[in-house]
């Protein structure tokens, strides 16, 4: 109960009911593409802060490594599952977007750890860009693979659209934006970090609130076409994130992650994409029905972390691993 008590979390609800009322209250795109880029800036430096003093430890290269195996293997289990019920195309763009990452899943997650003191590593924000762009890739390898079985048109007419993914995935701005702050974090240690704490530390509470707010106000409004979607696909939607993270808490488990980096990694593997991957993949894969995969991320998972994974995933972590 004491984390729906934050106040970001309390915006987010609000956001949530504002948007169900269907007022007119809303957050301009250029100042909400702001707070992202804001809420980015500022985890890079935390993070590049954080890793100047520590280095590259064992747990840092065992993090990191999970990270990547995560974002291979949750990708292909999604696409096995969902092609029993669902076209190949469809079953690549939600593997790809479950895959990938939610940097605001991750960010409020990270506050949540700060509130609640429990420690964790800086790097865990190179983890999030690790992750990002495998199930990218993958999902478009998958669709090219259906389109030559099926002997499409599509195929003929745009054979290798896998170099130009490539380089959408690779450099996105606001995932260059992240990796470019934690390297001038990393550069200017303990002296960056001072200067940068109005910025990075004061102000990120607020800025949080205030971009939470806005995701309530979306997520409702992406809420209503879910009713129209197979109950397959919203218990997919809601399940995933659990088995997905306990697969995370697993090898935690197993490799003696901290109990801190344990939940970040539960947290990345349950976290569904829902800007980075939908904008990709609405381009590589147009055969896919992106009501599908941006309505099941943004209305039901996203949500779900929200209030109830977060607190969740970290509870699980601290009974289960030793502090």
């Amino acid at each position: 109960m004491q984390s729906f008590l934050d106040p970001a979390i309390l915006f987010f609800v609000f956001g949530i009911i504002a948007g169900t009322l269907r007022s007119n209250l809303e957050i301009p795109p250029q100042i909400s593409k702001f707070l992202s880029l804001y809420l980015l800036m500022a985890l890079g430096l935390k993070g590049g802060f954080a890793l100047a003093k520590s280095g590259l430890t064992h747990e840092v290269s065992v993090s990191l490594g999970l990270a990547l195996l995560m974002a291979v293997l949750v990708p292909a289990m999604g696409y096995w599952v969902l092609r029993r019920f669902l076209s190949g195309f469809d079953a690549a763009a939600i593997a790809a977007t479950y895959g990938s990452v939610s940097a605001v899943t991750f960010i409020t997650a990270v506050q949540y750890l700060d509130t609640h003191e429990i420690a964790f590593g800086g790097h865990m924000a190179a983890a999030m860009a690790l992750m990002e762009s495998p199930a990218i890739i993958m999902a478009v390898l998958l669709a090219n693979l259906v389109r030559r079985k099926q002997g499409s048109t599509a195929a003929t007419q745009n054979p290798g659209p896998l170099s130009k993914v490539l380089h959408e995935a690779l450099t996105d701005g606001a995932q260059l934006l992240l990796i470019g702050a934690m390297v001038v974090g990393i550069l200017s240690g303990v002296s960056g970090q001072a200067a940068m704490k109005p910025f990075a530390g004061d102000l990120f509470k607020g800025m949080l609130a205030f971009f939470l707010l806005d995701m309530g106000l979306l997520a409702a409004r992406n809420m209503g076409g879910l009713k129209r979607q197979p109950p397959l696909l919203i218990a997919y939607a809601l399940g995933a994130p659990l088995v997905h993270a306990s697969i995370a808490l697993g090898l935690s488990l197993v490799f003696g992650l901290s109990q801190g980096n344990a939940a970040l990694l539960m947290v990345l593997a349950a976290s569904a994409s829902y800007i980075a991957v939908p904008a990709v993949i609405r381009h590589a894969i147009p055969e896919a029905n992106p009501s599908l995969y941006f309505g099941m991320s943004l209305g039901l998972t996203f949500p779900f972390n929200i209030l109830l994974g977060i607190p969740l995933y970290v509870g699980v972590a601290q009974r289960v691993i030793p502090a």
